[in-house]
């Protein structure tokens, strides 16, 4: 995907009473002669200065620290035609109403945590970042967070409370990403995934109508966002589930090369635990490997409900000889703030495949990806990581019986989402890790294919750029989602103008 050439900054003005903006599935009407020829950034970014004092420009003090520092993958680091911080609903609606008048691109990005080239950044086009949108309200079993803010924000607010949302498992994932595409959490057993325990979003729509999603309240569009990405509006305001978790016990093990085995038969039994009352717990579970030195090691971060010292759920990892275990009882912000991502670590790329729970299969899938690391194990700075992620049977029935449902559809089986996690160091090489990864994952599904063992799920977390999660729901969901989307955008503002992320399409 491309964005719009640069252009210099135009001094076309456009009035806000020339655009005519109607209501949800009516047409967008532009007076004749309203505005000139000029279209696309310049016509948006000067329209845009004319209004609001929070408008960086590419020679602006703090354009490199918005447009490029903000990002942990330094791929992400673009070149937009100014970036806006808006500060209210009303403002952001405004400048939608200007993007369509003007034909202008534009990227959003709240907390950055989708990775890719493009997702929440722009070249060439307007930057809309989000980051005054830092309000977090504290209720008796909610809690109202803007998308401004990290997943560390929401677990310090509610630390007081002795209360937690379902979240993001490291610092600085941010709340909006997250929340729109699913959302893994520790304890998706229980209580399912972060998109599940949405209560309510406050949404601008792509004309700049400003309504709220809820089980009441267009609840078409309630069910859509929960898994439908930035397909549908702005979310302003998250009003979020929570629950008395004051207190969580925590373990960390790093085991050796040899038993890894061991570690992924650990990983297929834990997703396969299917109780009628879990305990809630969960994990990052991961495989490391110096293609340099040759050394491997897989790692746990383990989170358990609870002050249970070790925590119980995660018995047959501990079985496992390990060259470092620490347990530990703590609470979520605690457990949170020791897991951070540096900002512009390094370029990374993903991709992933879903399996059904096969200790066998998972074991020869992991030792052909260590082999075939060894291919490019001349580019500078490789950070080759095999990531698992567990999707219980457990985790799907909550959608299941919550009355509301999400996108995704999964059944109510157990999934293992493995995934490749490759870091390097030069632009130079991005097309040759790209060539690598999709062939290599295309050739090691195969194994799961032939064995009946593959789903073809793919979580917009795990996934690659050029990987299609749409094409893993149920073709009744999807349908379900293009119907509502022609309802809300008919216009197509968040796939025409806004083309960062994964697009539903028609």
């Amino acid at each position: 995907m491309k964005g719009l050439a640069k252009l210099s900054i135009s001094a076309l003005v456009l009035a806000k009473s020339d655009i005519a903006i109607a209501q949800v599935g009516s047409a967008v009407t532009t007076p004749l002669g309203s505005f000139e020829s000029t279209k696309g950034a310049a016509c948006a970014c000067s329209k845009l200065s004319q209004i609001y004092s929070e408008i960086i420009n590419p020679s602006g003090a703090n354009y490199t620290a918005q447009a490029a520092d903000a990002y942990w993958d330094i791929r992400a680091n673009l070149s937009p035609a100014c970036i806006l911080l808006p500060s209210s609903a009303d403002e952001i609606s405004n400048a939608l109403e200007i993007f369509q008048a003007c034909d202008a691109q534009f990227a959003v990005r709240g907390g950055g945590h989708m990775n890719y080239p493009g997702s929440n950044n722009i070249d060439g086009g307007v930057l809309m970042a989000l980051e005054k949108f830092d309000k977090v309200k504290v209720n008796a079993e909610s809690v109202e967070v803007g998308p401004g803010l990290t997943w560390y924000d929401v677990y310090e607010a509610l630390e007081p409370y002795g209360r937690a949302a379902i979240g993001g498992r490291l610092k600085t994932i941010g709340v909006p990403g997250l929340s729109l595409i699913g959302g893994f959490h520790y304890f998706n057993n229980k209580y399912g995934y972060t998109m599940d325990n949405v209560l309510s979003y406050d949404v601008i729509l792509g004309n700049g109508t400003q309504v709220v999603a809820n089980k009441s309240s267009h609840p078409d569009l309630f069910w859509a966002l929960k898994g439908g990405a930035n397909n549908y509006g702005i979310v302003t305001k998250f009003t979020l589930k929570t629950y008395a978790i004051p207190k969580v016990s925590t373990t960390i093990q790093v085991i050796n090369e040899s038993g890894i085995p061991d570690f992924l038969t650990a990983v297929c039994n834990i997703v396969k635990l299917d109780e009628s009352d879990p305990i809630a717990a969960g994990m990052v579970a991961t495989v490391q490997y110096n293609a340099t030195t040759k050394v491997v090691s897989a790692s746990l971060l383990g989170v358990q409900e609870g002050i249970s010292k070790p925590p119980s759920q995660f018995a047959n990892f501990s079985a496992i000889p390990a060259t470092t275990r620490i347990n530990n009882v703590t609470t979520m912000r605690q457990w949170a703030s020791s897991l951070d991502t540096p900002k512009q670590m390094f370029r990374v790329m993903f991709s992933h495949k879903t399996m059904k729970p096969d200790q066998d299969v998972l074991i020869s899938i992991y030792r052909a990806w260590k082999d075939a690391v060894d291919e490019i194990a001349d580019i500078e700075g490789l950070y080759p990581t095999f990531v698992t992620n567990v999707a219980p049977a457990s985790a799907a029935r909550v959608a299941l019986t919550n009355g509301v449902g999400n996108v995704w559809g999964l059944e109510a089986e157990p999934y293992i989402l493995w995934q490749f996690s490759t870091g390097w160091a030069l632009a130079q090489d991005d097309l040759r890790i790209e060539g690598w990864s999709r062939q290599l994952i295309e050739r090691l599904n195969a194994i799961n294919v032939e064995k009946a063992l593959a789903s073809d799920f793919i979580y917009m977390g795990d996934a690659g750029e050029w990987q299609d999660p749409f094409a893993g729901f149920p073709a009744e969901n999807v349908a379900r989602m293009r119907k509502i989307k022609s309802l809300y955008d008919p216009l197509g503002v968040f796939s025409r103008l806004n083309w960062g992320g994964f697009k539903l399409g028609v």
